[in-house]
C-alpha cells in the first residue's frame, strides 16, 4: 500500500484523498487549521452562521460524482435546495433589478425589462455557449493539460467558436444594453478574473447554470467539507513546513513542530504560488499572477432585509473602472460593486430568529498592488461601504441593525492561508494562465509531487477544484504503485 500525504483540506485536496483513499492508498490529509475546510470555512457568533469561502453551488453532478468515488451518496449526505431565482442584480440609481431564473422564457421576461432586443437574443447566446461548455468545461476540465500539444489540439476549436475573445467582447456580439453586459460577464470576476480581459471560455460559468441550475447545501457549503472530511484521517492544526526529496522524488513532509511524515506521493492543496517555497526553491519555476484579493464582511442582523435574495449583487457606477481598480491599478474602489450571500433567506436557521445572516464580498486589490496597512484601511472601508449600501441599493438601517459582525481583509488570506500577497482566487485566470498555462497537476520536476486546488488546471471554484481533484487523483492512478524509482523517468518522460 502506498502512503498518501496531501497538504491542505481545501475542497481539491479532500476530493482527490477520498477518491485515493477509495482506492486503497494510505492517506493522511495535513491542515494548518484548526479545522478543515481552507478557503471553504465557516464562522459561527451569536446564533449566526457565515460560510466565509464559496457559497454558490453549481454542476452538482461533479458533486455526485466525487462522493460516488468515495463511496458515498451525495444526496444521503447533503441536503441540496435548489434556487429560484440564482440570483438576483441591482444596479446604483436603477429602479429596477434583474434576476437570473430558471427557464429560457422565464430569463427573457427578465433580460425584456432592459432590452426587448437583447431579450431576443437570449437563445442564441446560449447556443453559441453550448460547445464552449461541452468542450472547455466538461471535456477539457476532466483530463490534465501537460504537454504542450495537449494545448494545441483544443485552440482552433475553442477558437472557432470565439471562445478565445475576451468575454465581455463575446457577451457584448449578443447584448447591447450595458446593463445586459454585465449581468451576463460579470461571473468570471467571482473565481479571480476580470470580464474585460479573461477569455470567453468563461462564459460557460452561466450556460452550466442554466443547465445544471444554482443550489444551496444546508447548513451551508461548509456541510460538504464535513462530509467529505469524515471517512478521512485529517489532522488539522499542523501546519507543513517542508516536503522532503530523496533522488529526484519526494519522500515526505516535514511539519513546523518537528514532526515527519513519510509519504509515497505528495499532494499539494497549498497556494500553488507558495509551493516552490515548501520545496527550498526561491522562485517558481513559472511566476504566474495571482488574483485580486477580497474585503469581506459577516454581518449578524436584528432584522431581515427582504429586498436580498440568498445571492445578490450590486453594481457601482463605474463598473468598468471599478474591475480596473482593484485588478490592475491597485486603487481601493470608490464606487463599489459587491457580492452579497443571505443564507437565512433559505434556511433561516443560518440566523438568530428575527434577523439576517449577511455575507458581504468586495473585490479589492491585493497587497502586492494596493494598500499594505489594512489595519488603518479596513476601518474606514468598512464605514464607507455600508453607507453605500444604504445610501446606494435601499438597505436603510444596515449599519444599525448590526448586533455580530466580523471581518476578512488581505492581510487575513495572507496570514491563515497562505495566500501569496493575499490573493481571494489563487491565480488569476487569464488566456496566458488558463489550461497548459497553469500550474499542471503533475509536477514536471519531482517525482511523486502533484497539485490540486483553485491555482492548478482546470481552475477556482467549487466545480473547477473538484474537477481538479479527479484529475490530480487519476495521474496518482497511473503512476502508483509502480515503483518509486522509476517515476522519475516517466516524469522527464512526460515533461519532454
Amino acid at each position: 500500500m502506498s502512503r498518501v500525504v496531501v497538504i491542505g483540506a481545501g475542497l481539491g485536496g479532500l476530493g482527490a484523498a477520498l477518491r485515493l483513499q477509495r482506492a486503497g492508498h494510505e492517506v493522511i490529509v495535513v491542515e494548518g487549521r484548526e479545522r478543515p475546510g481552507g478557503r471553504a470555512y465557516q464562522l459561527r457568533d451569536s446564533g449566526f452562521t457565515w460560510d466565509t469561502g464559496p457559497s454558490l453551488i453549481t454542476m452538482p453532478w461533479v458533486l455526485e460524482d466525487t462522493f460516488a468515488a468515495g463511496g458515498m451518496d451525495v444526496h444521503s449526505e447533503l441536503d441540496l435546495v435548489q434556487l429560484d431565482p440564482f440570483y438576483r442584480i441591482f444596479w446604483e440609481g436603477e429602479d429596477r433589478h434583474l434576476d437570473f431564473v430558471p427557464g429560457s422564457e422565464r430569463m427573457k421576461e427578465q433580460i425584456a425589462k432592459f432590452s426587448s432586443r437583447d431579450a431576443a437574443a437570449f437563445d442564441g447566446f446560449m447556443a453559441a455557449l453550448k460547445p464552449i461548455y461541452e468542450n472547455g468545461i466538461v471535456d477539457a476540465g476532466q483530463r490534465s493539460f501537460e504537454r504542450p500539444r495537449d494545448l494545441a489540439r483544443v485552440t482552433p476549436e475553442l477558437a472557432r467558436m470565439g471562445a478565445l475573445r475576451t468575454l465581455y467582447g463575446f457577451v457584448s456580439k449578443h447584448f447591447g444594453d450595458e446593463r445586459v453586459r454585465e449581468a451576463f460577464s460579470f461571473h468570471s470576476l467571482f473565481i479571480g478574473g476580470d470580464p474585460f480581459r479573461v477569455p470567453a471560455i468563461y462564459g460557460a460559468l452561466v450556460y452550466l447554470q442554466f443547465l445544471d441550475k444554482v443550489w444551496y447545501a444546508r447548513g451551508g457549503v461548509y456541510s460538504m467539507v464535513e462530509a467529505l472530511a469524515g471517512p478521512l484521517d485529517v489532522r488539522c492544526g499542523e501546519r507543513v513546513a517542508r516536503i522532503e526529496q530523496a533522488g529526484g522524488a519526494v519522500s515526505g513532509v516535514v511539519l513546523e513542530g518537528g514532526a515527519r511524515i513519510a509519504a509515497d506521493v505528495v499532494i499539494s492543496n497549498a497556494d500553488v504560488l507558495r509551493t516552490h517555497e515548501l520545496l527550498g526553491r526561491r522562485a517558481p519555476l513559472r511566476r504566474l499572477k495571482p488574483t485580486m484579493s477580497c474585503f469581506m464582511l459577516y454581518l449578524g442582523t436584528d432584522r431581515p432585509f427582504p429586498q436580498l435574495e440568498h445571492h445578490t449583487l450590486t453594481v457601482g457606477k463605474s463598473y468598468r473602472g471599478f474591475i480596473r481598480s482593484v485588478t490592475r491599478t491597485g486603487r481601493v474602489p470608490q464606487s463599489f460593486s459587491t457580492y452579497i450571500h443571505a443564507a437565512s433567506r433559505t434556511e433561516p436557521a443560518m440566523a438568530r430568529p428575527g434577523g439576517d445572516s449577511i455575507a458581504i464580498l468586495l473585490p479589492v486589490p491585493n497587497l502586492a498592488n494596493g494598500p499594505a496597512d489594512w489595519d488603518e484601511t479596513s476601518d474606514e472601508l468598512r464605514d464607507t461601504l455600508l453607507e453605500s449600501l444604504e445610501r446606494d441599493f435601499g438597505l436603510d438601517g444596515l449599519r444599525e441593525s448590526i448586533v455580530a459582525e466580523h471581518r476578512m481583509t488581505p492581510a487575513d488570506f495572507e496570514r491563515d492561508l497562505g495566500a501569496v500577497a493575499g490573493n481571494a482566487f489563487a491565480t488569476e485566470p487569464t488566456l496566458h494562465q488558463s489550461a497548459w498555462f497553469r500550474t499542471h497537476n503533475r509536477d514536471a520536476r519531482v517525482s511523486g509531487l502533484y497539485h490540486v486546488g483553485g491555482g492548478t488546471h482546470p481552475g477556482a471554484g467549487i466545480p473547477g477544484v473538484l474537477l481538479g481533484a479527479k484529475v490530480t487523483a487519476g495521474l496518482v492512478a497511473e503512476d502508483v504503485p509502480r515503483p518509486v524509482a522509476t517515476l522519475g523517468r516517466a516524469r522527464t518522460a512526460a515533461a519532454r
